[in-house]
């Protein structure tokens, strides 16, 4: 027999920050320490561009601000995804709390990476 109305899941919206954030962590993360990490330090990137002025007018535009929030909060959101997810297979059943704890969290350093980005 077919269930005619079925019980409402929150899980679509985790799981779409789930691969919103692998997806970024993956494609733009390792680019980002490539610039950051290797190119600029060997003196293949002029580092000069990437001086404060230049990074504060990046990080103050749109585009730039939206890459800052992006960077920091979807691969907080995977990250808290997979520990509440972990969490039941290591068979630490918090139920609820454990959901709201690790939501919250990510949540948090969202906020934190706004606040930040409109601070600047």
């Amino acid at each position: 027999m077919i269930n005619r109305n079925p019980r409402r899941s929150d899980e679509p919206i985790w799981w779409g920050l789930f691969g919103a954030g692998g997806t970024w962590f993956a494609m733009i993360t390792p680019i980002t320490i490539l610039v950051l990490g290797i190119l600029v330090p060997l003196g293949i990137i002029d580092a000069e561009s990437l001086s404060y002025e230049r990074v504060s007018s990046f990080v103050s535009s749109l585009i730039g601000g939206l890459f800052v929030i992006a960077t920091l909060a979807l691969p907080m959101w995977h990250a808290m995804h997979r520990v509440h997810h972990g969490m039941h297979d290591l068979k630490l059943h918090t139920g609820v709390v454990g959901k709201i704890a690790c939501y919250f969290f990510a949540a948090l350093i969202s906020c934190i990476a706004v606040i930040f980005v409109f601070m600047v």
